[in-house]
């Protein structure tokens, strides 16, 4: 183990670093193998007091819980363990009251340190836990899904859904470190994991060309399970999340690129109910390959940039239309609705994040409704 240059807590020497650079809430991803064993020396320096709260779900605690608390228990940090039932349903009001109760009934003080080990929900809702507890504690990150590791963990948006839609109610509350285990990635589902990746092809299809060549020619095999690549894309969309969020924080501007595919996506998610038939990495590969399709519709981006989008996304096994979302009806009506939900909404106007080709997206509100519900109408009928 080598010294983290930061905190001064042990690391593995092939571990990398990605900060993420906002002055006083300034703080790490760390991404490497065999992190979660090591977790308590990793995290100590960052605990005022020795004592943590860890809210994780059912299914990640079976697996992974107790490496984490052994690994507390061996850094002399104390634990209580709040866990929750899993899946996007847990993102409501009355899981996070729950937890609030655990956590206040527990003995949270303004010191604690509350540890969201598990994918996006857990992320989301332990993290909003942690900005409303005692008006606001530290929280540190633990995701075990690519998904997270990759999206969610990072950049500090932490929600609940409502009715009107997904992650309407939240805050913005960075995390004191995040701890991306690549080791956890060999337990998940093949869909779990593809959903994920849906997410690091984002990154490539919004701001990063020659990424996307590389998950071209990389991608089969990283999901296939080969470790030095999982770490790789881990670290480049890291990166490449990290580099947005230090100038914008607040997605009052160039964040909302991050959104790629998220306005169809989440219109998607919305109406199948968040019930399983449709992931949120799922929906995520459907709303990309719909935004360039409606950026070739509008003449903005050249054909062959959206079908090279798509082909990758089939060749890897993502969804890339609506029909290919199993026991659903959809209308572009209904669809179109329910992105006027979306939190994307500004004046009234849908926000878009549409491309000029692969890498080179935009944020834009000049859609004409015509456009947008001829593009959407040809995706249902594909």
């Amino acid at each position: 183990m080598t010294p983290d240059s930061k905190s001064g807590a042990p690391r593995g020497p092939s571990d990398r670093v990605v900060p993420v650079s906002l002055g006083d809430r300034s703080y790490d991803i760390v991404i490497g193998a065999g992190l979660l064993s090591i977790a308590g020396a990793l995290m100590t320096p960052h605990l005022p007091i020795p004592k943590v709260f860890i809210v994780t779900d059912e299914t990640v605690a079976a697996l992974h819980l107790s490496t984490l608390t052994e690994s507390l228990s061996e850094a002399g940090v104390a634990h209580t363990v709040i866990t929750v039932a899993p899946g996007e349903s847990t993102k409501s009001f009355a899981t996070l009251e729950t937890v609030l109760d655990a956590l206040l009934e527990g003995g949270l003080e303004r010191k604690s340190t509350v540890v969201a080990l598990g994918g996006g929900v857990v992320g989301d809702l332990a993290g909003f836990a942690a900005a409303i507890a005692q008006r606001g504690v530290r929280f540190i990150q633990i995701p075990t899904t690519l998904l997270s590791q990759v999206d969610s963990s990072v950049g500090g948006k932490t929600a609940v859904n409502a009715k009107a839609g997904k992650n309407l109610i939240g805050a913005f509350h960075q995390p004191s470190l995040v701890l991306a285990d690549t080791d956890v990635l060999d337990s998940l589902p093949r869909r779990e994991l593809l959903a994920g990746y849906a997410e690091v092809v984002k990154y490539g299809a919004l701001g990063d060309a020659s990424f996307f060549e590389w998950l071209e020619r990389n991608g089969p095999a990283l999901l296939d399970g080969d470790a030095s690549l999982r770490a790789e894309a881990v670290a480049r969309s890291c990166e490449a999340k990290a580099r947005i969020v230090a100038r914008d924080e607040r997605e009052s501007g160039v964040r909302a690129l991050l959104n790629l595919g998220h306005t169809f996506g989440h219109a998607l998610e919305s109406r199948c109910e968040y019930d399983g038939r449709l992931l949120h990495g799922e929906g995520v590969a459907i709303g990309m390959a719909m935004a360039f399709d409606l950026s070739v519709r509008l003449g903005l981006c050249a054909g062959q940039d959206g079908e090279r989008l798509k082909a990758h996304l089939r060749a890897v096994g993502l969804p890339v239309s609506p029909s290919d979302i199993p026991d659903t009806d959809f209308s572009a009506e209904d669809l179109i609705r329910r992105m006027g939900s979306d939190k994307k909404v500004s004046a009234g106007k849908l926000t878009f994040i549409l491309a000029k080709g692969l890498g080179r997206a935009f944020i834009t509100q000049d859609v004409d409704p015509e456009n947008l519900r001829a593009s959407v109408s040809a995706a249902l009928a594909a």
